[in-house]
């Protein structure tokens, strides 16, 4: 008796562990197919067609934009050259209300996900024109200030987060060289004013500037290249 029930347990174990196995080995099948369905490929030509197209009783991203992502406008930024990462993360901050905007939220909204990183890898892949410091007299202030911040009120250096020349870093800070002044200008009173509330650390910074120091700095931004 005790034989045949050591030999149905052992039997039992068996069965357990096969089907352990058998579970095991099917998430494992799975898994690979997740992952790269969650780091699929960014595709710059699909992203073309959506930021150029003109959704219905809408415009399109080009019609504030460029076709190119070079705005005319300088209200509008230059997408053209930006890190397709940040691009991608103001997207996201539009769609859902983190960054607000009457007119990027609904156009954001109408985005899926791959949508929007096709999107941000066309515009990123494009070249941005260059731009040029306008105020002669406020050169040398916007200069200092990038380049060593202001030490009394602990202002840091624009430079040591978006690089000398204003090309940034992947991701984490925006390319601001060469794009517009009017743009950059706005951006900044809307961080130090509490406007715009999807990156703490630049309330903070601005928050320590006047509006003449703002000026300076955006400006002098519009030269780099």
């Amino acid at each position: 008796m005790k034989s045949l029930v050591n030999v149905l347990r052992a039997a039992l174990v068996a069965a357990t562990a096969l089907a352990s196995v058998s579970v095991s080995f099917g998430a494992d099948e799975a898994a690979p197919a997740a992952a790269q369905a969650k780091v699929a490929k960014p595709d710059p030509a699909k992203g073309d067609t959506i930021f150029n197209a003109t959704p219905q009783n809408s415009q399109s991203c080009a019609s504030c934009h460029n076709a190119d992502g070079n705005s005319a406008i300088a209200a509008n930024p230059k997408l053209a050259g930006q890190h397709p990462e940040y691009i991608l993360k103001q997207l996201e901050d539009f769609k859902s209300g983190k960054r607000k905007s009457a007119i990027m939220k609904p156009l954001a909204s109408a985005l899926s996900d791959e949508d929007m990183r096709n999107v941000a890898w066309f515009v990123g892949s494009k070249t941005m024109k260059p731009g040029f410091a306008k105020e002669k007299d406020l050169v040398s202030l916007g200069e200092k200030i990038y380049r060593g911040g202001i030490a009394d009120r602990q202002v840091p250096a624009c430079a040591g987060c978006h690089s000398p020349n204003g090309a940034g870093n992947p991701a984490q800070y925006p390319r601001l060289g060469g794009q517009h002044a009017d743009y950059t200008h706005a951006q900044l009173v809307a961080f130090r004013d509490g406007v715009r509330l999807n990156n703490p650390v630049m309330n903070s910074v601005a928050a320590k500037l006047n509006d003449r120091e703002i000026k300076a700095v955006a400006d002098y931004i519009a030269g780099l290249r």
